[in-house]
């Protein structure tokens, strides 16, 4: 999901927090952003770029490691886009800075059963997945930068997805590997009952 900036009034919250299961926190820590952070382990994690790794593997030619320099050397992807929060809320005009799915499988050569991937994220046990179609849109990312810094840790640093035509829950945070599978894995949110597609305004809140 997203990140809690905008610090909100009681009903507000009150009305929000009954979207969100037991158990998942909220962080609320920059009071003018308009981001809200949840978090569904007890801390968020806390990763060195410097030593950071993106596995890449499961039905692939050649499994691959690859820093954040690996990534960057990669074609460098930016855009524009809104984020949009299951729980009702939106940040606009979001800037992006990043890789595309489709450049970073062209280092592990997807087999030709290919169909879905599953991103596994260093907060346990959040994994999420897109088919292989959805991943390959054009403005899907695995992005390193927001608003032209370093992707910040509450939003996901060093490397998070990005997946703007979907809810938030769906742009997996601190992403450590990358899967592919024949079909999509059944994700933490889509366990707790949110649906596996979820498009904005046409699943679970819209």
């Amino acid at each position: 999901m997203g990140l809690s900036s905008l610090l909100w009034g009681r009903s507000a919250w009150e009305s929000t927090s009954r979207l969100i299961p037991n158990g998942v926190g909220a962080v609320l820590p920059q009071p003018t952003s308009g981001w809200r952070i949840y978090t569904v382990a007890s801390t968020m994690p806390r990763i060195d770029p410097a030593s950071y790794r993106l596995r890449v593997d499961g039905l692939v030619q050649q499994p691959v490691s690859l820093t954040l320099a690996h990534l960057r050397a990669l074609p460098v992807a930016e855009q524009v886009s809104d984020f949009h929060c299951v729980t009702g809320w939106s940040v606009d005009d979001v800037r992006w800075t990043g890789v595309r799915i489709r450049d970073v499988l062209a280092r592990a050569g997807p087999l030709p059963s290919a169909g879905a991937l599953a991103f596994v994220s260093a907060e346990r046990p959040y994994v999420d997945s897109l088919t292989l179609d959805q991943a390959l849109l054009p403005d899907v990312m695995l992005a390193w930068e927001m608003d032209a810094r370093p992707l910040p840790r509450p939003h996901g640093g060093p490397l998070r997805l990005v997946m703007p035509a979907m809810y938030g829950y769906k742009s997996v945070k601190w992403v450590e590997r990358v899967v592919v599978t024949r079909e999509p894995v059944v994700g933490y949110w889509e366990e707790r009952g949110y649906d596996r597609d979820a498009w904005v305004g046409r699943s679970n809140a819209a």
